[in-house]
């Protein structure tokens, strides 16, 4: 992969506003009442690699707060965490994250970390993938061949990439979607992938879920590279405001610990089969 860090500034400006909000919450009585415990609406991709079985536990022996995780594709998270089944979020579709914050869900995005996306198929490759020059030409080369896609269909971040890359190309998203080549699954990307291969079908799939993966039989990365196919994962304080529950200063204890260098030290050495799944943030 060849792609950028994301850079991370703690700006003096934004510690005083931290400060003074903690401040006012705790004066008000809006931080939870059931400290020591928080509520994290985690993407799939994040769980089913095992990063935060891997990571969290080390946060709660430094800090004592245990974190729930429930794990669902990213449109799911937001949707709860806006009905306030959350006191955070981690999730990789910045468009939908900036506006969760932005409708006033959310107190800030943090860049944690990110990966990317690639295509896994069939070896014997129909559609010709490997000479692809670009993610959409390798969309629109699955297309013009019709041969088999199978998509999340969930309104998660993957499914929203890959919506994307279809709006990139020349076809037609409603008409690509009529298609008998292209199927639906609204299921988690392991259960997808499982479909994938039973069916010898082309898939968009994150990176650490696909090295985590242990039944690829003979599938392959077909295409990978590719600008288009960044995957930036971001953490969001859900907005005590519109739901008074929020552990607040929990939280904010795991944003900086997980921003900070205990937290993007752990996350870079999480390894699977030796490959690391998630690269921290240039800072």
């Amino acid at each position: 992969m060849n792609f950028p860090g994301l850079t991370y500034l703690v700006h003096p400006v934004h510690v005083w506003i931290w400060t003074v909000y903690l401040t006012l919450a705790i004066g008000l009585g809006t931080v939870a009442a059931d400290e020591g415990l928080l509520l994290l609406q985690s993407t799939t991709s994040t769980v089913n690699s095992g990063l935060l079985d891997a990571i969290l536990p080390r946060f709660t022996e430094q800090s004592g707060v245990e974190v729930r995780v429930v794990s669902s594709g990213t449109g799911q998270a937001l949707k709860n965490a806006r009905n306030g089944d959350a006191d955070l979020v981690l999730v990789h579709s910045k468009y939908d994250e900036e506006k969760f914050v932005a409708e006033g869900y959310g107190l800030e995005r943090f860049d944690l970390m990110y990966n990317d996306f690639v295509i896994v198929g069939p070896p014997d490759d129909p559609a010709r993938l490997r000479l692809a020059q670009s993610a959409t030409q390798a969309m629109s080369k699955i297309a013009v061949t019709g041969v088999n896609f199978v998509s999340r269909g969930d309104e998660s971040g993957t499914h929203l990439k890959e919506t994307r890359l279809w709006e990139l190309t020349d076809w037609n998203l409603d008409i690509v979607c009529q298609q008998l080549w292209y199927l639906e699954t609204g299921s988690g990307m392991g259960s997808t992938l499982n479909i994938a291969i039973n069916k010898n079908a082309y898939t968009l799939t994150d990176r650490g879920t696909w090295i985590r993966f242990g039944n690829k039989s003979d599938f392959e990365i077909l295409f990978e590279g590719d600008e288009e196919l960044f995957n930036p994962y971001g953490l969001i304080l859900v907005n005590p405001k519109r739901h008074p529950h929020v552990n607040v200063v929990d939280g904010q204890a795991l944003i900086s610990w997980l921003i900070g260098e205990k937290g993007q030290q752990w996350i870079d050495g999480y390894r699977v089969d030796g490959q690391q799944l998630f690269f921290t943030n240039e800072k």
